[in-house]
This record gives structure tokens, sequence and C-alpha cells, in this order.
């Protein structure tokens, strides 16, 4: 991967809609070329897949938590992964090194649905205990930066 690639990952992330002579003009490629590279960045896994930003709040999940998960066994094995990609409100999930094994993000609609969600993690095989963090407010997420290596700026 070189710089010119960084350059298309930061247009696409900005905006994955654009059309590939748009997308090429904005990094000094042809058309032809713009689209060879994202083809490429697709079969080698660099880009996982094309998607939308959509404002959880919008579609009725805007309780957004972040979740320690504590287990008495390794957590980072398929099943695990798996019951976790099981739970649709786990937008996020995590093997992490540090006070917990595993860090979870859920989106909810209430807290009522992410108490619910709760009990569902505790019925994961191995899960011990949970310490949840609720989101008052979110200032911003941002995507990568490929071309800097820091986050990306708008």
């Amino acid at each position: 991967m070189d710089d010119l690639d960084r350059k298309l990952l930061a247009e696409l992330q900005r905006d994955a809609t654009q059309a590939y002579a748009t997308l090429g003009q904005a990094v000094g490629l042809s058309t032809g070329a713009a689209h060879e590279r994202v083809r490429k960045l697709r079969e080698q896994g660099v880009i996982r897949r094309t998607t939308i930003d959509v404002d959880p709040s919008t579609v009725g999940r805007g309780v957004a938590a972040f979740v320690l998960v504590d287990a008495n066994a390794w957590m980072g094995d398929s099943p695990v992964g798996e019951a976790l990609a099981a739970l649709p409100e786990v937008v996020e999930a995590h093997v992490i090194a540090g006070p917990a094994t595993l860090l979870v993000k859920i989106r909810t609609a209430t807290t009522e649905e992410l108490q619910a969600s709760l009990r569902r993690l505790f019925a994961i095989d191995g899960v011990t205990g949970t310490q949840t963090i609720v989101v008052l407010e979110s200032f911003f997420e941002r995507p990568l930066d490929t071309v800097s290596g820091s986050a990306c700026q708008d």
C-alpha cells in the first residue's frame, strides 16, 4: 500500500458514494486507475466493507454503553465471538488486556433494553461480571486517518 492508496482510503472514508471519476480527480488518477486501485484494496482486505454513517438516535438506538466484561476463562475464542455477534445490540466487541477480558459497545433504544442486553451477556459461558459505562453525550466519532496515521480530521 502506497501514499496514493492511503489518499484513496481517506477520500472513501470521507464519502464512499462518490464516483470513481471524482475519486480519481481528488487523488490525481484517471477514473479507471482509481477503480482498479479500489478493487485491489478490496481484494487485499484493506477495505472490509462499504457502508453509511447512520445517526443511532434517529433509528431508535440512542442509548450507548461500553461494557467491561469479566470472565473466569479465556474469552478470545470463536464461540465467544459468535455469541457476541448473535446479539444485534452489540455493535463492537474487543478482547482486551487490562481490568477486564472483553470490551463491548452496546446500542439500544432504552435503558431497559440495555439491562436486557446485560442479562444476555451474562448468559455467555464464562462471563462472571460486567461494569457498564453509559454514554451521556458523544462529541464525535472519527474514522482512521490513513494518510498521516492519526485520526481523520473532517
